[in-house]
């Protein structure tokens, strides 16, 4: 669909922009699946910081995705502000979701799919800096 559009040519890298959205989907989607079932482990209390990091960054990337699918008269600054808070929210779930991938296989599933996400959103930043 983002090919289609009219200022399709103005957006740089197209395919790693696709990639970006396609992360941020997957991300927001896993993320929330993650939180849903940390509520489900009887350790639910020490759950609490990971399933606050998990909704946040699925909102996060929600946003980020809707945001880059919109291309009319985008303005370079508020993307690349997005992308790095979409960045950041990666970033510290994955990491968070880590230190429970030892115990609960949808935190391992969660933090490597963060981290993809995470280093999609640097790999646009990195075409919309050049």
């Amino acid at each position: 669909m983002l090919q289609t559009h009219p200022h399709a040519d103005r957006t740089g890298d197209p395919q790693t922009l696709l990639d970006c959205v396609a992360a941020c989907a997957e991300c927001a989607q896993v993320c929330t699946s993650c939180a849903d079932a940390c509520l489900a482990e009887a350790d639910l209390q020490m759950m609490v910081p990971c399933i606050r990091l998990d909704l946040d960054c699925a909102d996060i990337c929600v946003a980020t995705g809707r945001v880059l699918t919109r291309q009319t008269e985008s303005r370079a600054e508020v993307v690349r502000a997005q992308l790095q808070a979409c960045l950041a929210a990666c970033k510290a779930c994955g990491d968070e979701c880590r230190k429970h991938a030892g115990h609960h296989a949808h935190c391992a599933v969660c933090a490597e799919v963060c981290h993809r996400c995470e280093a999609a959103c640097q790999a646009l930043l990195d075409t919309l800096a050049a």
